[in-house]
């Protein structure tokens, strides 16, 4: 006696549930950890807190809030009269409104939430969405692996709009549809006024362009290994126009873009900052990096893959993050993507899809773990003087409290990791030097590292000759000069010292 097809369909159904619910909490407890192991952790590091840069946001974003518009020149710095542009001036606006809410606590709860929204992004990225959950978590997590040693600075906007713009600009060649491309030009919007990096993104939508403009003229020159059309090419440019169009919606207009490129990529940067110098192999994430980038040029081989737009950013992109080490992520987004991409042709089980993805009251869940998570994270975060002591590990608290005290004479010439906590610890002396790149321009920032390198006489240096305070590291090579050379110990006495800080007073 045969058992009725009903029975047997109930049967598998049946068991097609139980797999999912039996996997349920397997996935949420690995979705759960995704996304709140690195943020998590960050909090209680206090790398927030040691990022030099983050206190002149700060200062310019609180600056911002009380006058009602954004910078022109350059505030609480000795060269008041020089042109600024603050392309990151929607970054200072958001660290000051966080500070006014939660106060040294809020630069932990933005790293948190930054590297909250890395992890969401990578795993969307990795098509997690679309049943691959399993590849996809792997995947996010190698990418926050190799995407180590964020600092909270405008450059994590950067990383998590390029991360979005790939995966609009992917989900549109995989869908042949352009609707999801109109998130683009809102996009840069957002992206020209709060780092200036954008200029990576137009860099991808360029090679979007590029790779359909070259498809459409293959296509119609009879290449036949060429794919149909995916979509309308007058359709995207007209898109990307607007894209670019956008980027000049912001309070600098047109002196966005010269700035934007010396904040990122001034000589200066690459002459003395080692973030910037070329990957070197001595850490593990640059071996994992490779071998994720190798992954992907391999699956591309597999697929035999003709996508231009993936060649295009998989070649374009890897020379970028191997020549500059800050900017590895350009070349590990796009490597998951491609590795993600290949994952699911090779997978032709719906029924194995349909197992891995989350249901509906899962991702529920998922947020709800991880608001309970951040909120146990944020309560459990030291106080304020607690982390403005902690704070003095690093930088200068207690000589800054010296000086405000005896009320020392200035001008004052500083340390240039110093200078942004200056600005927001000690306004009431402007600074000689600090973090903004493009309001110094390449000749002061190159004579300041040459003077304070040893490699250019003191006198060259109009800062040091006229300042009467001089504050820097206790151990650093030009403290040692000036307390023990005949011709210089002379003019200088040291008026206070600890463990971190000397200040020495002209005689």
């Amino acid at each position: 006696m045969g058992i009725p097809n009903e029975t047997i369909q109930e049967n598998l159904a049946g068991r097609t549930r139980g797999n999912v619910s039996d996997g349920a909490p397997t996935r949420i407890l690995a979705l759960l950890l995704l996304l709140t192991v690195a943020p998590v952790s960050s909090a209680f590091s206090l790398t927030a807190l040691l990022n030099g840069d983050v206190w002149w946001h700060l200062r310019t974003g609180i600056w911002i809030f009380q006058n009602h518009a954004v910078p022109h020149s350059g505030l609480f710095s000795q060269y008041v009269d020089r042109t600024w542009v603050d392309g990151s001036w929607g970054f200072d606006v958001l660290t000051a409104g966080a500070y006014k809410l939660l106060g040294l606590r809020a630069f932990a709860v933005l790293l948190m939430g930054f590297k909250l929204a890395l992890a969401a992004v990578t795993f969307v990225l990795a098509r997690g969405r679309s049943g691959r959950f399993w590849c996809a978590v792997l995947l996010s997590a190698i990418a926050q692996y190799v995407i180590t040693d964020l600092v909270l600075r405008p450059n994590l906007f950067s990383i998590l709009f390029f991360g979005v713009e790939l995966f609009l600009l992917l989900q549109s060649r995989r869908s042949s549809d352009v609707s999801s491309l109109l998130w683009l030009p809102v996009l840069f919007f957002l992206w020209a006024n709060l780092h200036g990096q954008f200029l990576m993104g137009l860099l991808l939508l360029g090679l979007y362009v590029a790779a359909e403009g070259t498809e459409f003229l293959l296509r119609i020159s009879g290449v036949d290994s060429i794919p149909p059309p995916s979509h309308s090419l007058a359709k995207v440019l007209a898109i990307a126009g607007l894209s670019v169009v956008a980027t000049l919606f912001t309070p600098y207009l047109f002196n966005l873009y010269p700035s934007a490129l010396e904040t990122t990529y001034s000589k200066v940067l690459f002459d003395d900052f080692q973030e910037m110098q070329a990957m070197a192999f001595r850490r593990p994430q640059d071996f994992v990096l490779m071998l994720l980038v190798m992954a992907a040029f391999l699956a591309l081989g597999r697929q035999r893959s003709r996508d231009l737009f993936k060649i295009g950013a998989m070649v374009i992109f890897t020379m970028f993050a191997f020549r500059v080490q800050r900017d590895l992520w350009c070349a590990v987004l796009p490597a998951i993507a491609v590795i993600a991409d290949a994952v699911a042709d090779c997978q032709s089980e719906p029924k194995r899809q349909k197992s891995e993805q989350l249901s509906k009251w899962e991702k529920p869940l998922v947020a709800v773990l991880v608001l309970v998570v951040f909120l146990v994270a944020i309560l459990r975060l030291a106080s304020n003087p607690v982390l403005l002591n902690r704070t003095s590990r690093a930088f200068p608290v207690k000589a800054c409290d010296y000086i405000r005290a005896n009320q020392l004479p200035g001008p004052l010439f500083n340390t240039y990791y110093w200078g942004g906590f200056l600005m927001w610890y000690l306004p009431e002396y402007p600074v000689s030097i600090d973090g903004r790149l493009n309001l110094y321009g390449a000749e002061i920032n190159e004579r300041y590292f040459k003077v304070t390198g040893g490699n250019q006489r003191f006198e060259t240096e109009p800062s040091f000759v006229g300042a009467r305070i001089i504050l820097l590291e206790r151990n650093s090579a030009m403290i040692k000069a000036l307390t023990t050379l005949p011709a210089l110990r002379d003019q200088f006495r040291v008026a206070y010292q600890d463990d971190v800080a000397t200040v020495l007073v002209r005689q």
